[in-house]
């Protein structure tokens, strides 16, 4: 289906705001999963550092019940106390287990599960409550591996936080990296609208300006091609229509002319006078036959040429050229033909012309036939033995 112009730009102008579109939804595509990964980072970031927190909080709290234990003789509160915050202690490991997929990581927090474990399971020995020293080493053992379990995995804590940080730097560099490929690829794109659409566009109005300016110069074998069924196809089938018609006429306007010059041509050389036309720039355009018999001349040595550039008598070209300066009839100017002969100059090797006895006198009559512009005048010299009367 061929599209109108009209429908055309439309088409051009949808396609625009498509990709406008396509570029604000892919953008917002990025920036809302760059906002997801990193609130979802961010938020698991911060349960950590929570439940992290509860844990310190917890295992300070052993530490200092084990510290009482150690030094007082502790009491069924105590017991139960430490028993209690044992068991506070795996359910917050228990947490923080489920936030890791690291195997160090889950292998820490199971020994620290373990050795709370161990823990809760000495503090429920009774031999407690007479100060056992055995029982006593052991939850000082146990509270010993405790801190340093937990310590090891703050250090992996603090590593992990760096490699979060790093995480957190590449998605916002893939993100940016992602955008600016689609910025280029639609700038890219747009470019490629812009080449195309306006010259799909253009390119028709190229060839009708191609070819009214071939028109200007009389070149009527032109014709615009453009199979579009649209607005611009009307104007070019049209204008082509309008340069046949123009071409056909000036075909009938050349054959006429050629016609009209024939007949002039046949009258001129019926008549016995000598005649050439020349224009208002002095070139000439016509001379009969008694004419080149009289001066000696063929056509291609005066036709379409300045007369004073040609071997034209002086004579004849004195009074074409008071008659074209004045724009006005010259009667009976003195007309002299001298004969020309032929001589090789031994110093050049060159051949000149040597004007020698006359050949010819009598008088000459120039009638302008003025036009509407002086540069169109034409001028008639009419030559004669005898005075014009």
């Amino acid at each position: 289906m061929q599209l109108s112009l009209k429908r055309r730009v439309a088409t051009s102008f949808i396609v625009a705001n498509l990709v406008v579109l396509v570029m604000g939804f892919t953008v917002f595509y990025f920036l809302d999963s760059l906002n997801t990964q990193i609130s979802s980072i961010t938020v698991n970031s911060n349960t950590i550092s929570h439940i992290t927190d509860e844990v310190r909080i917890s295992a300070v709290s052993i530490l200092k019940m084990q510290k009482k234990i150690l030094t007082t003789k502790p009491t069924p509160e105590d017991l139960k106390r430490l028993e209690n915050l044992c068991e506070g202690f795996q359910s917050q490991l228990q947490r923080l287990d489920s936030f890791y997929s690291e195997v160090e990581a889950k292998k820490t927090i199971s020994r620290l599960q373990g050795y709370v474990d161990s823990l809760k399971t000495i503090v429920g020995k009774t031999s407690l409550f007479y100060r056992d020293a055995e029982g006593l080493s052991t939850i000082n053992e146990l509270t010993d591996k405790i801190l340093e379990a937990f310590s090891e995995f703050q250090d992996m804590q603090y590593f992990q936080n760096e490699q979060r940080d790093k995480q957190v730097k590449t998605i916002i560099g893939e993100t940016r990296r992602n955008m600016l490929i689609s910025l280029i690829i639609t700038f890219l794109g747009t470019i490629l609208l812009s080449l195309v659409v306006p010259g799909k566009i253009a390119m028709p109005f190229k060839k009708i300006n191609d070819a009214v300016r071939e028109l200007q110069d009389c070149n009527f074998d032109v014709s615009i091609y453009y199979d579009q069924d649209d607005e611009i196809g009307e104007l070019a089938r049209e204008l082509n229509k309008m340069i046949m018609n123009m071409k056909k006429f000036e075909q009938l306007r050349t054959d006429r002319i050629s016609v009209e010059h024939r007949k002039f041509d046949t009258l001129a050389n019926m008549i016995k006078k000598n005649i050439m036309i020349s224009n208002a720039k002095g070139e000439l355009i016509y001379m009969n036959n008694p004419m080149y018999a009289l001066l000696e001349m063929q056509s291609d040595d005066v036709i379409n040429k300045v007369i004073t550039d040609t071997m034209m008598p002086d004579s004849i070209v004195e009074t074409y050229e008071i008659a074209i300066k004045r724009r006005s009839k010259i009667e009976n100017a003195e007309i002299t033909i001298p004969k020309r002969k032929k001589v090789l100059i031994a110093e050049t090797g060159e051949y000149m012309f040597e004007e020698t006895e006359e050949v010819f006198h009598g008088y000459a009559n120039v009638i302008p036939i003025r036009a509407k512009e002086s540069t169109l005048d034409y001028y008639m010299m009419i030559i004669s033995k005898e005075v014009f009367v």
